[in-house]
């Protein structure tokens, strides 16, 4: 196999092959796919059903702040996770982390498939369900960062853009998975899907934990981590480096990254509850929403990706973080008028061009903006500390504001318009890194 014909010149001074570019793709869309699968069911599962199995016996607010406020517990983890894997990473390697971190997300989703209710074995139900919630957000706060970072270090700096993006197509699988899976079992009768059909969507995480771990045991190091073992440069205090050599990028990338995760959350998880339990639509209605949404952004992804190759990342964040802004009325106007077909469209605008255009542009973002000695420590915290306080609270508030409001919907309309406006504003004050070395 000829080195000019199978491979490409990446930003190390390794060469890459292409089957080995096409293999880590492979491997940090099965990651995606899982982080997102088993995200996206508990959030569905949080909006339409834990409230009765775990929080019985209250009223309708109550319970729903009560949920949220469990759904919270997760992000509060991931920083905590971002911090100890992101500092793993950046010293054994990118491969052990991308393993260990979907080994213990997908165990931690499959036994909530297991617990026992409330009306099995009353508050401890509740504290079980918290505390694997907590498990999951440990090993979510690296999985993305890692996913997106592997894939960035290997491609050619000229298309970084698109290839970083490709990983973000696992979001979608595990998006469509998760929601597929829920709209199955709602068809069983009420008492049936209540009783053990919410069950089966978590239990089939154990397929997407194996398929996950064989796919990315095969995949080589990232040729830039190489390229710093062979140099001895690997970094002994990841975090204090990060502080000291990368603070107004850390502090960008995080303001950056609030609007993306806070708009993303409050569209997938706040939307079904407002729709299901405020405006009394039917509860498949919201999820054909974002199972539209995200079918589309397989295509809206990588395209946007590609765009910030050829226009620049800075840019197509400012247009992006616009976009969820300006929809963020807009979008609550639609859901009010109740026709499902507007329900669809305004969750199709808001996720696929607006929470995920940002993200797509994150995935060569964020590696771009950090030295590659404390690289993945860099993008690990900024995601995850900001997700803590924008994606992670952000449905609980969101019901907070609209108890508060008396179920109107302009504070929580205003809240992402809030948002996405620290997102566009932070673009003012990000460098322009397309095409930039990211080698050591």
């Amino acid at each position: 196999m000829s080195t000019i014909a199978s491979s490409v010149p990446t930003t190390s001074t390794a060469v890459v092959e292409k089957k080995d570019l096409h293999r880590v793709i492979m491997a940090s869309v099965a990651g995606s796919a899982m982080e997102w699968y088993d995200f996206s069911i508990y959030g569905t599962a949080s909006a339409l059903v834990f409230s009765e199995l775990f929080f019985p016996g209250m009223d309708k607010a109550s319970a729903l702040l009560a949920i949220f406020a469990t759904y919270a517990v997760g992000f509060v983890a991931r920083p905590f996770g971002g911090l100890f894997f992101g500092r793993v990473g950046d010293r054994k390697g990118r491969k052990f982390v991308l393993v260990s971190t979907v080994l213990l997300m997908g165990i931690s989703t499959l036994l909530i498939g297991l617990l026992p209710t409330y009306a099995d074995i009353g508050v401890w139900a509740t504290g079980l369900l918290v505390l694997l919630r907590l498990l999951q957000g440990f090993g979510s706060g690296a999985e993305q960062a890692g996913a997106s970072l592997i894939v960035a270090e290997f491609a050619p700096k000229e298309t970084r853009g698109f290839y970083a993006s490709l990983p973000f197509a696992g979001i979608i699988i595990g998006i469509l998975m998760a929601a597929g899976m829920f709209w199955a079992v709602q068809q069983l009768p009420q008492e049936d899907f209540m009783s053990w059909g919410w069950r089966i969507p978590f239990l089939f995480s154990v397929v997407v934990i194996a398929v996950g771990i064989v796919i990315r045991l095969q995949v080589k190091e990232s040729p830039v981590f190489e390229e710093i073992k062979r140099k001895k440069l690997a970094s002994k205090q990841p975090v204090k480096d990060l502080l000291r050599y990368s603070r107004k990028n850390l502090v960008v990338a995080c303001c950056l990254r609030i609007g993306e995760n806070g708009t993303s959350y409050l569209y997938q998880v706040f939307a079904l509850s407002y729709l299901a339990k405020v405006l009394m639509v039917d509860k498949s209605v919201g999820t054909v929403g974002l199972i539209t949404a995200a079918a589309l952004s397989v295509f809206t992804i990588p395209f946007i990706g590609y765009l910030s190759d050829r226009l620049g990342r800075r840019i197509m964040y400012r247009v992006t973080s616009l976009i969820a802004a300006l929809w963020a009325f807009p979008a609550f106007w639609l859901f009010n008028s109740m026709d499902s077909t507007l329900i669809v469209l305004s969750m199709v605008v808001a996720i696929s061009l607006g929470a995920f255009g940002m993200y797509s542009v994150q995935a060569a973002y964020f590696p771009e903006l950090f030295d590659a000695r404390y690289r993945y420590t860099g993008i690990a915290v900024s995601k995850e500390f900001a997700a803590l306080a924008s994606g992670g609270i952000a449905p609980f508030v969101a019901a907070a504001l609209l108890s508060w409001s008396g179920n109107h919907y302009w504070p929580v309309a205003t809240y992402v318009v809030v948002l996405a406006g620290i997102s566009f504003v932070a673009t003012f004050f990000a460098p322009e890194t397309r095409g930039s070395d990211i080698n050591v």
